[in-house]
This record gives C-alpha cells, structure tokens and sequence, in this order.
C-alpha cells in the first residue's frame, strides 16, 4: 500500500486550487462538499467557478498562482491542465508546506483523491493507487446501487445518540444495539419519518438495557487453504462477528484481515515437532473467553473437522455449559487435488479414497498398507513430509509399483503454491531436493493431468505476508513446478 488512506478534518482549513477549467471543476464539485475555505487562482476561471464566487462558497483569484499564495493551506490541487503551469504551482505549494495532488500526473502528487460514494456523514472512499480510474468507478456505481439513499440520514440521527447508547456495556452488547438499530429498527422507522426514528432508538435501546447479557459462544471455523476467495459465507459472517479469534499456525494474514478491528487475535500454532502450544492450554482459552460472555471463532486452517482436535475442544465447551456451532472450510486435499486438475474418486479407477496423517507416526504404523498398495488406490496424506521414507518403504514393501504417481502440493491455493511430480520410488529423494518449508499435502495414487496449464495470479490481489512470498530454490528438482492459482 503506497497510499494509506485517511479522512481528513478540513473545517475551516485553506485548500488552494490552481486552474479554472474542466479538471478544476470536476475537483471543485468534492472539494464544495466539504467544509474547507477554497480559494481558486485562475486567470481565465470557468463561468460556474465564477457563480460559485458570486454566491460565496468559495474565494476568487482571477490571476495566476504566485509566491505565498499557499501559506497555511493544507491541500494544493495543481489543475491548470498544462504540464509547466501546473510543476511550476506545485512547486510554490511544496515550499509553502501544503500537500500537494497535480491532476491526471501521480508521481507529482503527495496524495490522491478516491471516487467517493456519499451518503453525508458515512463516506466511502475507494482507490487503486491511481492505476485503474475506471475499476474505481465501476466499484462507485455498484455501492452506490447497493447502499440506501437513507443510509445517511439514519447515520446521522444515530451519531447523535451515541451518548446515550453510552448507557450499554463497552464492546458486544453496544455493537448489538446498534446492529438492531442500522439493519432493523433503524431501516423500518425511517419509512415514517425522522420522528419515528428517535422513537424507534428510545425504545431500542430501552429492550437492550433491560435484556439480559448474551451468553458467550463459540464458533468452530475451518479457514479453508489460504485462498481468502475460497473461505465460505458462514465463516466470513463468523469472523465479522467475532470478539476474540483464536487462530491456527496456517492461517494466512489476508483471511485474519477480515475479522473486525477491534476483535482479540490469538495466535495459537503448532509447528509439527516443533514449538507449539498445549492443547489444553487452547482448551482454556477457548473456555475462559466464552465464559466472560464473548463470541469466539476458533479458526483453524482447511476443514476444522480435519484433523484439527475438533472434538478435543467441543468437550471442552460442552464441560464449562457452553454452546457452540462448526463452520466447515475447504480442506488442503480439496484444493491440491483441483490444483493438479484430478478427481479424488474416479469411477473405474478408485470408489474410496483415504485422508491420513502423518504426523502421528504410531497410528501412521497401524494402516492396512497392503490395501493401499493395491494399483488405483488413491490417498491424501496430510503432514506427511517427514513420514515420507516411511511410507516409500512400507508401500513398497506391501507390493505397492515403484512408478506409483505421488504429487505433492505445497501451499495449496496460495500464490506461492508448488507442486512436486514424482513416483513413489523417487518420493523422499525428491522431496528432500524440493526442500519444501511451507505445508505440503501428498496425493498419492495422482499425478497432475497431461498438460495442466499454469495460471496467472495477480500477486497485488492479495496483501500476503512477505515470509509467504514465492522463494527461488537453485537446486530444484526438474519435476518440481511452482504453479499460480
């Protein structure tokens, strides 16, 4: 993010505006909306600019900018429409310490100005860094369709009851009320008219105050692969709703985004053999918050429903008279098996197909290897790159053929996703030369499809944390492919 995005107090502060054409006008239109003292330099100034100053909303300077013109102004638009007018302003504006924006001219430009969706006092601004005016725009319309024309009225009868509101308890049950108020109470009331609606919040906030505090709950959200575009509606409405988040290892930064501000993230991981937390101390967390009256997602990566401990912490909640509900995602062998362009199952071939894990090596030992090792078996090994000598032995110490396809998908639907091809006798060999770090899933019995394009990603779609960057290896294997979802 080049530009960080802020709104700006301009009551009674100068914005200066050098030019009096079209490009003028056009930021003349915002700039009016707001409560700034304008003051335009322009030798030749639109007929509309000089109305505007006939009626006083603004000040006229029928001349060119000069030296000392921008003194205390806050923002400087160079818009005289001509490159060496508009460096020469700018440059007075800069050394007079105002911010300055040339129109239609970013790298000269201090800050930019967002299309804007109004609905006074709720502004919504909307940017693209100055690359894409028309995905700016396009993005304008549809929130303009979407948000109702008496959304600002509410807004504003709302801000001036926020004192009263105060009457609530801080955090869940204030945000309820006013939930109650913008998409209930609030829209219903308005078809009568303003009066209504101060009736409508007396009334609202008389049942908030007298009902009784909500019971904490807990959310059990599977976070799906790391793709935000593949986490599901319910989760999404989860995390929006959540006042503490307790999260996995696995969770990417751009899916931990969209949980509210103001929610408690905790971050929970476990590294396989590594340093982790105790599950009976995320038990506790879990319980404590949920016992102080909170709504709590635990999120954990793919399906919380596979091999995530689910039951361990539903036991844990129904102990301390908790209720909760699971929220199910898509599972790392859902996304690695569609990043390889195969079926899990495929009739003729495979009817079942196994999900494994190999992290916990005694019941790894334990598994009906000569079933596997039958040609057509088809299996998802879940943290399985340490084990993977120990399966490439008892496979084919079961009769499986060494040629078996084994692929393995690291980072499933990410950007830095790879995918590693490779036969069952090669498997740790090749697996050792990928030096995969990130999590990787092995499909064994698959190999991705004959001629299985790779995509384009766009790499700013996402705001993904630098460590999950793709990384260049020297010394990869040549089945070794770092494909883009």
């Amino acid at each position: 993010m080049q530009h960080f995005p802020i709104f700006l107090d301009l009551a009674g502060r100068r914005v200066i505006v050098s030019g009096g054409g079209d490009a003028a006008l056009a930021k003349l239109r915002l700039l009016l909306k707001t409560e700034a003292q304008i003051t335009v330099f322009a030798a030749q100034p639109d007929r509309q600019i000089i109305t505007w100053a006939a009626e006083g909303v603004l000040t006229l300077v029928p001349r060119a900018l000069e030296p000392g013109d921008t003194l205390c102004a806050v923002l400087f638009y160079g818009a005289n429409e001509d490159a060496v007018e508009d460096a020469r302003a700018a440059a007075l504006a800069r050394s007079e310490g105002a911010l300055v924006n040339v129109v239609d001219n970013l790298q000269d430009s201090q800050f930019i100005t967002p299309a804007i969706v109004d609905r006074d006092p709720v502004t919504v601004a909307i940017g693209t860094e100055g690359a894409a005016p028309v995905l700016a725009r396009a993005i304008k319309a549809d929130l303009e369709e979407r948000l109702p024309a008496t959304l600002g009225t509410l807004a504003r009868i709302g801000k001036t009851f926020r004192k009263m509101a105060e009457a609530l308890p801080f955090g869940r049950a204030r945000r309820d009320f006013w939930q109650d108020y913008y998409f209930n109470a609030g829209p219903r009331a308005i078809t009568q008219g303003e009066e209504a609606v101060d009736q409508a919040l007396d009334d609202l906030l008389t049942r908030h105050l007298e009902r009784d505090q909500r019971p904490g709950h807990i959310s059990f959200v599977g976070a799906g692969p790391g793709d935000p575009d593949l986490l599901t509606l319910k989760a999404r409405k989860a995390l929006d709703a959540a006042d503490v988040v307790i999260h996995d290892r696995l969770v990417p930064q751009p899916i931990l985004e969209l949980a509210r501000r103001e929610a408690t993230m905790i971050d929970v991981g476990k590294t396989g053999f590594g340093p982790s937390t105790r599950q009976e101390d995320i038990d506790a967390l879990i319980v404590k918050h949920g016992l102080e009256g909170a709504q709590v997602v635990r999120l954990k990566g793919g399906d919380c429903t596979v091999f995530g401990r689910l039951d361990e912490e539903i036991e844990a909640v129904l102990a301390a008279g908790l209720s909760y509900d699971v929220v199910p995602g898509i599972t790392a062998a859902s996304a690695a098996v569609a990043s390889i362009g195969q079926s899990i199952t495929k009739r003729g071939r495979n009817a079942s197909a196994r999900v494994m894990t190999g992290h916990d090596m005694q019941g790894f030992a334990d598994h009906d290897w000569r079933s596997l090792a039958r040609p057509g078996e088809v299996a998802a090994i879940y943290m399985g790159k340490r084990a993977a000598h120990f399966l490439q032995g008892r496979l084919m110490m079961h009769g499986a053929a060494p040629d078996t396809p084994v692929t393995v998908v690291e980072n499933a639907s990410r950007p830095d996703q790879r995918v590693l091809d490779t036969t069952l006798d090669r498997l740790s060999t090749d697996l050792a030369e990928a030096s995969f770090d990130g999590p990787a899933l092995m499909l064994y019995g698959l190999a991705p499809r004959d001629g299985l394009p790779v995509t384009s990603f766009d790499q700013e779609a996402y705001q993904w944390p630098a460590s999950s960057h793709p990384k260049s290896s020297p010394q990869t294997p040549s089945s070794l492919a770092t494909s883009s979802i």
